[in-house]
C-alpha cells in the first residue's frame, strides 16, 4: 500500500466519523440529527401515531413555552381536535435512567400547558401519569389513553 492509499483511507474514516446521522421527523417535516435522545422521541412519535391513532400534524416537536417570563422547550406536545394540548412528553436517551427530576421538568413544563397527560421515557421505560391541574396531583396510569377518547 502506498502512502497515497493510506492517507486516502485515513482521509474517508475521518470523514465517516465526522459525518452525523440523520432521521426524518414526520412532525417538523425535515431531517433532523439522530441523537439517542431524538432516537427515542421518533420511536415516540410513531408508537403514538401507529398504536393510539395520534395525527402526526397534532403533534409538536421542540414546542416553546413560556414559564415565568423564561423559554422552554417540551420534547414532544400532543393536541387534540380542538388545538388544545393534551400530553406532553419528555423524551431521554437510553442510557439515562428516568428519575424523580425528569418527572419535575415534565410538570414544570405542565404549569404553562395544564395538560391531562405526562409521558415520560427512555425508550426501554415508559411512565404515563394522569394529572389533575385542579388539584395539582397525579396518579400513573397503566397505557396512553387512545386519541379518539378526547373530544
Amino acid at each position: 500500500m502506498q502512502k497515497e492509499d493510506t492517507e486516502q483511507i485515513l482521509y474517508l474514516c475521518l470523514f465517516k466519523i465526522k459525518m452525523k446521522e440523520f432521521i426524518f421527523d414526520p412532525v417538523r417535516k425535515k431531517r433532523v440529527v439522530l441523537t439517542p435522545e431524538e432516537g427515542v422521541r421518533q420511536w415516540l412519535i410513531k408508537e403514538l401515531s401507529d398504536r393510539y391513532g395520534y395525527p402526526v400534524h397534532m403533534m409538536s416537536c421542540e414546542h416553546t413555552l413560556m414559564i415565568d417570563n423564561m423559554s422552554y422547550r417540551g420534547d414532544l406536545v400532543v393536541f387534540n381536535k380542538r388545538k388544545e394540548p393534551v400530553i406532553i412528553a419528555e423524551c431521554k436517551a437510553p442510557q439515562i435512567k428516568i428519575t424523580k427530576e425528569s418527572f419535575m421538568q415534565a410538570f414544570r413544563y405542565n404549569m404553562a400547558l395544564k395538560v391531562k397527560y405526562i409521558i415520560v421515557t427512555n425508550g426501554k421505560n415508559t411512565y404515563v401519569t394522569f394529572f389533575d391541574n385542579k388539584e395539582d396531583t397525579h396518579s400513573f396510569v397503566k397505557d396512553i389513553p387512545h386519541y379518539n377518547e378526547f373530544s
